[in-house]
């Protein structure tokens, strides 16, 4: 019998999902994660987990795993030494980059640019021109790069990136000079832009392909050691990773191509809210993801989530598909804290972390964190994981009664005080992925999910007057839920920069069915037979003059039966009137075109729990006391694995299982669906 095993590695936690593909039951558990190596705690979850559940690491077919190493290498500045080949004339493009600057308009006063990747010392020229169409005006002059390439030696670079003017149209000098650089450095990983991103534009080709390099090396070692020790282990499946665009990709790909890896982490979420919305019948949905270091949001519309063109990480940005995430820094070990000078509440964005984490862990933290307050308001039992990880409630009490002192208010008004910031903190970045994209929150319903997820979903739902809020089964763990549920996923890219008056269906309908060809074959050597494949088709369009445009979706059989382009038009007009209000009478500009392959989806069954009479006192464990809405309330504690399908919970209540706890608000009520969700709306 198979199973399919999903692994999310946290700031704090490493949570891991096993389903058995053939009856949908799933085994569930977390371990504190290892900032150190986290392949020490996906190692150590994984024997964890087959143990729990008598499997033997042979039946493991398929091993899915969300990694955050690219993105930490990013934003710790631990990439590794880039060396860059440009074409003569272009040493600067990196320094000299766009003009945008980001914040307000006086932005570009306080604001400090970011270090190139790939540093001045280490960026060479190659003697070369192809010009915009892809003619060679001037052929590489091999000698002379040889003699730049010494130069390099002497640098200590651990990775070399090819960018070349207009190679996106003819990738022959590129090639070559990826030849030469990998007979002078035979030990170094060589990534070129045609590779990694055929799109015009060259400061964002570069940019892409010097990020690829820098995480390259330290995302290869982590792969390679992942991978041998589950082979030692005993594991015989597929290892793949989990692209920023929520898609897989295999474990060898990565290695050649970690840049697609930099929002691994957060895209599990979004798809395990996919997965849950698909059987609970939900469209439209806002996503809360809030673990312990930081919380991830996410908009999904039509049971599809938004992607973007661009992934954001830290300072750097670069051209590669990823679900549009925004990621704000409030977490269960979010930091409270009142500055000496302004004497006001601050929440964030440090954290506790794992090491030492909050003081209710006991590990040595002595820093008033969220969940501190959580503990001290009676929102967290005293202990976590099913009980075998006990809080210290006392000490909670003492750390945030040095914010209570600060403030010259008392306990349970600083707790609460530290509760009402973190989750504005958390509707403020809803907007973002929301509001400023034209979307109205109250029509959209919310699912909360992390470990700390359910505790503030209600109070985020009321501010942004989503509903219902949704809390899924195991919600502590469905980014490993959608690591294991997702599937794999190709993309392809090529810059076409015709208005749309001067091309036809026919001319776009042969370019489509040409990638649609190149990612189908690349899906296929990858292990999904073509039968089980399905093609999806982008092109991103804007006005004649336009700096930005707007990718939309489009289907290869319009093209082909004609008319395709007028029904691109149109729709462009729509999503620019939405996005922005108006529409300008130009004419329309076809800039780029993908496809992209996916694999078979995972036909993981939902399981329906047993149907209840509406009365929850079968689940209660216990009387209990929360302080809420400015006073001490009478509250009940449930286990959830005891609710049934039907069971109302009124609140203020707390139903605690395994992997989370969710908080129910005074004047409102929590129903179980079928599928064991809890639906929460205003009583």
């Amino acid at each position: 019998m198979g199973y399919r095993l999903g692994v999310d590695v946290g700031g704090t936690f490493t949570d891991l999902l096993l389903i058995e593909d053939e009856t949908g039951k799933t085994y569930r558990t977390k371990v504190p994660s290892t900032p150190h190596d986290p392949s020490e705690a996906v190692i150590n979850g994984s024997r964890k987990i087959c143990e729990e559940a008598g499997v033997s690491p042979d039946q493991i077919d398929y091993f899915m795993h969300g990694t955050t190493v690219a993105t930490n290498a990013v934003l710790e500045g631990k990439g590794s030494r880039v060396g860059l080949v440009v074409t003569e004339g272009y040493r600067q493009v990196l320094q000299v980059a766009r003009s945008y600057v980001p914040g307000g308009l006086a932005g570009w006063i306080v604001w400090p640019k970011p270090e190139p990747m790939a540093p001045l010392e280490c960026t060479i020229e190659a003697a070369e021109r192809i010009d915009a169409q892809g003619n060679i005006v001037r052929p590489l002059d091999e000698d002379a790069l040889r003699k730049s390439l010494q130069t390099l030696k002497e640098e200590g670079i651990e990775a070399i990136t090819v960018s070349l003017i207009n190679a996106y149209l003819n990738d022959a000098h590129e090639r070559r000079v990826a030849e030469i650089c990998a007979e002078e450095f035979p030990d170094l990983p060589i990534s070129i832009s045609s590779e990694i991103l055929p799109e015009m534009q060259e400061y964002e080709r570069t940019l892409t392909t010097v990020a690829n390099s820098a995480v390259r090396p330290t995302v290869a070692r982590y792969v390679r050691n992942l991978r041998s020790e589950l082979r030692n282990w005993g594991m015989k499946g597929h290892l793949n990773l989990l692209r920023s665009d929520g898609g897989l990709m295999s474990s060898e790909k990565s290695e050649k191509a970690p840049v697609a890896l930099l929002m691994s982490g957060p895209a599990g979420g979004v798809s395990g809210a996919l997965w849950i919305a698909k059987h609970a019948g939900y469209q439209n949905l806002l996503t809360l993801d809030m673990g312990g270091t930081s919380t991830d949001v996410a908009l999904i519309e039509n049971g599809q989530a938004r992607l973007r063109r661009e992934t954001s990480v830290g300072d750097l940005t670069v051209r590669a598909s990823s679900l549009d995430i925004r990621t704000v820094g409030a977490g269960g070990g979010s930091i409270a804290h009142v500055p000496e000078l302004t004497k006001a509440l601050r929440v964030g964005p440090e954290s506790a972390g794992a090491v030492p984490g909050p003081v209710a862990y006991g590990r040595g933290g002595d820093q008033p964190t969220v969940t501190d307050a959580n503990v001290v308001l009676g929102y967290l039992p005293e202990a976590l994981l099913g009980g075998t990880f006990k809080l210290d409630r006392e000490g909670a009490k003492k750390a945030v009664q040095k914010i209570a002192d600060a403030l010259g208010i008392g306990l349970y008004e600083a707790a609460s005080g530290i509760i009402d910031i973190v989750n504005e903190n958390m509707f403020g970045a809803l907007r973002l992925v929301s509001v400023q994209q034209g979307y109205d929150p109250r029509d959209f319903a919310l699912i909360g999910f992390g470990g700390a997820g359910p505790l503030h979903s209600n109070a985020v739902g009321k501010l942004s007057g989503s509903w219902p809020v949704i809390i899924p089964p195991s919600p502590g763990v469905l980014c490993a839920s959608g690591d294991a549920t997702t599937r794999m996923r190709v993309e392809t890219q090529r810059s076409f920069n015709k208005r749309s008056d001067n091309t036809n269906d026919a001319e776009i309908a042969e370019i489509l069915a040409a990638m649609a060809e190149d990612v189908a074959t690349e899906l296929e050597s990858e292990g999904v037979p073509r039968d089980d494949q399905e093609t999806a088709f982008e092109v991103d369009v804007r006005y004649s003059g336009q700096a930005f445009e707007v990718p939309l979706e489009v289907r290869l059989e319009d093209f082909q039966a004609g008319g395709g382009l007028k029904k691109l038009v149109a729709a462009f007009d729509q999503e620019h009137e939405r996005l922005f209000t108006f529409n300008l009478d130009v004419p329309h500009e076809i800039v780029n075109m993908r496809a992209v392959a996916l694999g078979k989806a995972a036909e993981v069954p939902a399981i329906e729990i047993e149907k209840g009479t509406g009365d929850p006192s079968g689940a209660k464990i216990r009387d209990h006391q929360v302080y809420m809405d400015g006073t001490m309330r009478d509250a009940v504690i449930y286990d959830r694995a005891r609710l049934r399908a039907g069971d109302r919970i009124p609140g203020p209540a707390i139903v605690i299982e395994m992997d989370s706890t969710t908080l129910i608000l005074n004047d409102h009520v929590g129903e179980v669906d079928r599928f064991g969700n809890i639906l929460i709306n205003p009583a």
